[in-house]
């Protein structure tokens, strides 16, 4: 037989999955339950931060217990670089995820700042640099309304992106078209990528900075951006509340045992 605590937690998270407590209603006090018989306030508590672990429902001073906003945003996968976006327009890549999830969004929504920094070793792998050598790091911040989703660090070499607005010191995205745009007015113009994704627990500093509730994992990303050549333009390192997203990709079936002309 599962604990109090345990079967007050399991109906309180259906009721949330039911919609019937919808985001951002307040759950009761822990006094009004135990007043109504739900159990002890070591049983209540107990509940309430089993719900908050599993991402359901966020505690706060002041604010009480309440619901969290279930449907995360959709992050594209290959839709989201399609240069008729940043070439041709202006829909950097968090713009896109927020347009494929009917989501509204504001361009202060990221922000950036740049820095010049000795390259870490997976850095410095990527780009091709010796250890320790200096590269670019853009780091942003992304919010959907005042709440944090994920963070990007984007390194480059300094000869990729010296004297662009890529590296302009001012805070601030990186202007029309976003960083590609940038590397393509500067005649690298992306061709292909590759994304690795590691899901992790979160250290105290990205916890701090994401405002996760305890327990919720992260997503940690890394992309490679090469030229057609084969010239590696940015390696990017994201770190992704892992209940903010829903991870969509859509691509063409490889078929490598298709025969050969001639054969």
């Amino acid at each position: 037989m599962a604990p109090k605590w345990r079967e007050l937690a399991d109906r309180l998270a259906e009721e949330i999955r039911s919609g019937e407590r919808p985001p951002g209603q307040q759950l009761p006090h822990i006094r009004e339950l135990v007043e109504k018989g739900e159990g002890s306030k070591s049983t209540v508590h107990a509940a309430y931060k089993a719900l908050e672990a599993e991402g359901l429902v966020t505690s706060s001073r002041g604010h009480g217990t309440v619901v969290r906003e279930q449907a995360p945003l959709k992050r594209l996968g290959i839709g989201r670089y399609d240069k008729a976006k940043w070439r041709d327009g202006d829909e950097v890549a968090f713009i896109a995820d927020r347009v494929a999830s009917g989501r509204a969004f504001r361009r202060n929504e990221q922000t950036q700042t740049v820095s010049r920094v000795p390259a870490p070793p997976k850095v410095a792998e990527a780009l091709g640099v010796p250890a320790d050598s200096e590269v670019y790091a853009r780091a942003r911040l992304v919010k959907e309304g005042e709440q944090p989703t994920h963070s990007l660090t984007s390194y480059y070499r300094p000869e990729h992106v010296e004297g662009t607005r890529l590296v302009d010191p001012t805070p601030g995205p990186a202007g029309r078209g976003g960083g590609y745009r940038v590397l393509y007015d500067a005649g690298y113009e992306i061709d292909h990528m590759r994304e690795a994704l590691f899901a992790r627990v979160p250290t105290a500093e990205e916890a701090k900075l994401l405002q996760l509730p305890p327990g919720e994992p992260v997503m940690e990303l890394h992309r490679t951006t090469y030229t057609a050549d084969g010239t590696v333009v940015e390696f990017a390192v994201g770190i992704h509340a892992a209940s903010r997203f829903a991870w969509e990709y859509d691509f063409k079936v490889p078929d490598s045992a298709q025969p050969k002309e001639g054969s």
